[in-house]
C-alpha cells in the first residue's frame, strides 16, 4: 500500500523539520523542498511543482518569522511576503485538484484585547497587537482564502476543504537563535548562555517587568498534531486551537530556562522596551474533544532545546 504523499512548504524550518523528524513521519512520503529547490513567492513554479509531485495533502508552515523585535523593525516584508507565500501556495493547491490542505497559522492573529482564553471565533473581532500587525494580517488572510475556497467549493459540490490549525507560540530543535529574529525562549537561551560563559558576568536584561503571560509549546509536539490531524483529517473542523494548555510569565521562563541552563546571576527589567499583548492563550476545548494533547513539559522542551543550541550554534 502506498504511503499517503505530503508536501510541506518551509521544509527547511522549525516547524517542517520537526515533522520530519517526528517519530510517525516514516509513515508518510514527505516530500519538503527547501527555498533553492523551490521558491513559493514563484506561483508558476510552485503550480508545477505540485502537478509534478502530486501530493495528497499539502502542509503550509512556511513564513517569515520572529519576535517582537524583527517585527517592529520590517512591518513590510512580514506582511507582503507572508501574504504572497499564503496566496501561492493555497492558490496553487486550489488550481491543481489538491483536496486537503492544513495551513498552520499562530496565536498572534488574535484581538490584542479579547478576553482570554481565545476562542477560533474571536478572529477580527478587534484590533490587531500593533508590534506583529503586519504578520497577523497575513495569516488572516491566508485562513480567509482557505474559507472563501472552501465555500464556493460547497456551493460546487466539489469535495476540496482546507483546514488552519492556530498554534500557540512553538520552539524547540531548528529554532531561531539569533537575538534579531528569534522568539522568546530561544532569545532567553541564547542570552543566558551568554551570560554564564561572559567574564565578568553581568546581568541579565528582561524587556518590561516580566509580568506578561505567554503560552509555548514544544515544535515537536505541533508535528504530532498536525501529522494526526493529517490521519484524521475529516474530524477535525476548519478552524481549530492547538495549544500547551497552560501559560507562564516572562519572568517564569526565564527561571526555567536559567534552571536549565545553570544561570545564577540576576536579573533586570527594562521598562521601556515593548512587550507586546500582556496575556495569551487559547482556547483548546476542540482540542481536547478531538482528544489530542502536547506530551512534552516545559522543562523537558528547554533541554532539548538548549542541546540543540549547544550543538549548534556555540562551538
Amino acid at each position: 500500500m502506498a504511503k499517503t504523499r505530503l508536501f510541506i512548504t518551509g521544509g527547511s524550518g522549525m516547524v517542517g523539520q520537526n515533522i520530519k523528524e517526528h517519530k510517525l513521519a516514516d509513515l508518510y512520503e514527505i516530500i519538503a523542498p527547501n527555498k533553492k529547490e523551490l521558491d513559493i513567492s514563484d506561483f508558476a513554479a510552485t503550480k508545477n511543482y505540485i502537478i509534478k509531485t502530486k501530493p495528497d495533502v499539502v502542509i503550509h508552515a512556511a513564513g517569515r518569522v520572529g519576535g517582537i523585535q524583527a517585527n517592529i523593525a520590517n512591518p513590510v516584508d512580514f506582511l507582503i511576503k507572508n501574504v504572497d507565500l499564503g496566496r501561492n501556495l493555497i492558490m496553487a493547491a486550489r488550481e491543481t485538484g489538491i483536496d486537503k490542505l492544513i495551513n498552520i497559522a499562530c496565536s498572534c492573529i488574535y484581538p490584542r484585547n479579547s478576553i482570554n482564553p481565545l476562542k477560533e471565533n474571536m478572529l477580527l473581532e478587534g484590533e490587531l497587537e500593533p508590534s506583529n500587525e503586519g504578520f497577523a494580517l497575513s495569516k488572516l488572510f491566508a485562513i480567509r482564502l482557505c474559507d472563501y475556497i472552501n465555500r464556493e467549493n460547497k456551493q460546487a459540490g466539489l469535495k476540496i476543504n482546507y483546514k488552519t490549525l492556530i498554534s500557540c507560540n512553538v520552539y524547540g530543535r531548528h529554532d531561531k537563535f539569533d537575538p534579531q529574529s528569534s522568539h522568546l525562549i530561544p532569545a532567553i537561551i541564547h542570552k543566558l548562555h551568554l551570560a554564564k560563559t561572559t567574564l565578568p558576568p553581568q546581568d541579565v536584561v528582561i524587556w518590561g517587568n516580566g509580568s506578561a503571560r505567554r503560552e509555548f509549546m514544544y515544535a515537536g509536539d505541533l508535528a504530532g498534531a498536525i501529522l494526526q490531524a493529517v490521519e484524521q483529517y475529516d474530524q477535525i473542523p476548519n478552524l481549530m486551537n492547538i495549544g500547551f494548555g497552560r501559560d507562564y510569565s516572562i519572568n517564569n521562563y526565564y527561571e526555567s530556562v536559567a534552571k536549565v541552563v545553570g544561570w545564577h546571576g540576576g536579573f533586570v527589567h527594562d521598562l521601556t522596551k515593548p512587550v507586546g499583548m500582556q496575556k495569551k492563550i487559547l482556547d483548546i476545548n476542540n482540542q481536547r474533544v478531538w482528544g489530542w494533547a502536547p506530551e512534552t513539559s516545559l522543562i523537558e522542551g528547554i533541554e532539548t532545546a538548549y542541546k540543540f543550541y549547544l550543538n549548534e550554534f556555540s562551538k
